[in-house]
């Protein structure tokens, strides 16, 4: 292990150099950190740490319970089963009580998992229900960009910020032997719920008429609640933001990062950032899924294993059915949660939530709940030439009826897949074993694609002219409605000339 206590000097640097584990990510990173934010750092907040379906489902539904004004309720999944249910049948009460209940959901993320039904027993009961993104004839490739965000907020209160969806694995199932998923949420009450409402606001907008502002809770409405000091941060399609926020934290760590995701792809900036801290002397430490609900993102993510293990960089698998947690917790007194992983298309393709909390105490509980993970979980070595599991990687237990990871994720496996075959082609590095098999299986399909084109061309001649008719048709609407609207704004700029009074002449 690379790790260097407090107050050491680090390998290369000055011997003046000196850590300082409480200050110095804060010194070095407060000031970018706001800039690519795009919010400051909010303090005056409480915030507790829920850990898996069993913490925040119940803190979940009691805040729902206790609303008396308006609840915001935006998710990536909301599944037509027992738990999707239950939370239907709770939001349906409220809004029947007259309270003001908008719901906010993926398109594709509830593909396959919602029916509707379910939406229109919503929407009957008065819930405020609208759907992100569906396809458009006029943006083919708008489905790309989805809403992988996972918040509620209540009464400009309480709110919550997690990796958690409205779906039966994160709760598991007893009587068929699968246990719950593994993810973790925060519960917050202060000023920044307020910027967590407009980041609601934000994406409700994308998708119908905007929130009026008596709909949100207002910055002076929000009275101080605690003594935590946090940051929002509402990602849009890309933006990047928390792309290069990942970096800067990498770089600016001086004593620990300790990272858990749940689909991470090792995207060469960042695996030689990881590297290069941990050739510094910082302790990095990454956890992820030893059985992944998407085993093509879980061969991208072994494929960057062996450049990690090289630089000292120390890797874990858990041992668990899956571990969906997005956290980072760098020095002694910063943490992410939210919903954003460490892979393209998180940081390019999706709006995405993330909270960052700079405050040693939680910082310390979420150090302590990393440590727990580990021991459920399994280190990932180098033995000789190979990358070694110290035991067998455990099967993924899928609950009856369960279906695969969702297009988004896939999208994100297919993107990493561009690494590694690139790396290939170009041959810019070398490639280890979990890479190599990842190239054989896209060489394999692209052979089946070249031969399927020479034998039958309509094949791939017809699909293919119909995607680029329909590129064509929805590039010419929008060229037409640019136009309109340039032509309307020049009018009303000719109006209001005209109906200048012309100056006066001096005399």
């Amino acid at each position: 292990m690379n790790a260097v206590a407090p107050g050491r000097s680090l390998p290369g640097r000055p011997a003046g150099a000196v850590l300082d584990p409480a200050g110095a990510l804060r010194a070095l990173a407060a000031r970018p950190l706001d800039r690519m934010a795009g919010t400051p750092l909010v303090p005056g907040n409480r915030v507790r740490l829920l850990e898996d379906a069993a913490q925040n489902y119940p803190a979940w539904l009691e805040a729902i319970a206790g609303a008396t004004r308006y609840v915001h309720f935006e998710t990536y999944i909301f599944a037509d089963d027992a738990v999707g249910r239950r939370f239907a049948q709770a939001l349906a009460a409220k809004a029947r009580e007259g309270v003001t209940v908008r719901l906010v959901y993926d398109w594709m993320g509830c593909l396959g998992q919602a029916s509707a039904a379910l939406w229109r027993g919503l929407r009957e009961a008065g819930v405020d229900v609208r759907v992100f993104n569906r396809p458009r004839i006029d943006d083919p490739l708008g489905w790309l960009t989805r809403d992988h965000r996972k918040t509620i907020s209540v009464d400009g209160r309480i709110a919550f910020v997690s990796g958690l969806c409205v779906a039966k694995p994160w709760e598991g199932d007893d009587a068929h032997g699968v246990r719950p998923w593994r993810d973790t949420g925060i519960r917050i009450e202060g000023p920044a719920v307020a910027d967590i409402e407009r980041a609601f606001a934000q994406v409700w907008s994308m998708t119908g008429a905007p929130l009026p502002p008596e709909a949100l809770a207002q910055d002076d409405a929000c009275a101080p609640a605690g003594d935590v000091s946090l940051r929002v941060i509402a990602t849009m399609p890309g933006a990047m933001s928390m792309y290069r926020i990942d970096l800067l934290v990498a770089a600016a760590a001086q004593h620990r990062l300790w990272l858990t995701d749940a689909y991470f792809v090792g995207v060469a900036a960042h695996v030689n950032a990881l590297c290069t801290a941990s050739q510094d002397g910082v302790d990095v430490r990454l956890l992820v899924p030893g059985a992944s609900d998407v085993p093509a993102v879980a061969a991208l993510s072994r494929a960057a294993y062996r450049p990690l293990l090289r630089a000292g960089v120390r890797v874990f698998e858990w041992n668990g059915p899956m571990l969906h947690a997005k956290t980072a917790v760098a020095d002694d007194h910063w943490v992410r949660i939210g919903s954003s992983n460490l892979n393209p298309a998180s940081w390019i393709g999706n709006c995405e939530l993330d909270v960052t909390v700079e405050d040693a105490g939680f910082a310390q509980a979420m150090a302590d709940s990393f440590k727990r993970d580990l021991e459920d979980s399994t280190e990932i070595v180098l033995a000789g030439r190979r990358v070694a599991r110290r035991e067998p990687r455990p099967a993924h237990q899928r609950l009856p009826g369960q279906r695969t990871g969702s297009a988004s994720r896939v999208l994100a496996g297919t993107l990493g897949a561009g690494n590694a075959v690139g790396a290939a082609l170009a041959a810019r590095r070398e490639l280890g074993p979990a890479e190599a098999q990842l190239a054989a299986v896209v060489a394999a399909a692209l052979a089946v694609a070249a031969l399927l084109a020479i034998v039958f061309p309509r094949l791939v001649a017809i699909p293919l002219g119909v995607l680029l008719a329909w590129c064509g048709v929805a590039l010419a609407l929008k060229a037409w409605r640019l136009h309109v609207r340039a032509t309307r704004f020049k009018r009303a700029r000719r109006r209001r000339r005209r109906r200048r009074p012309a100056p006066r002449r001096a005399r």
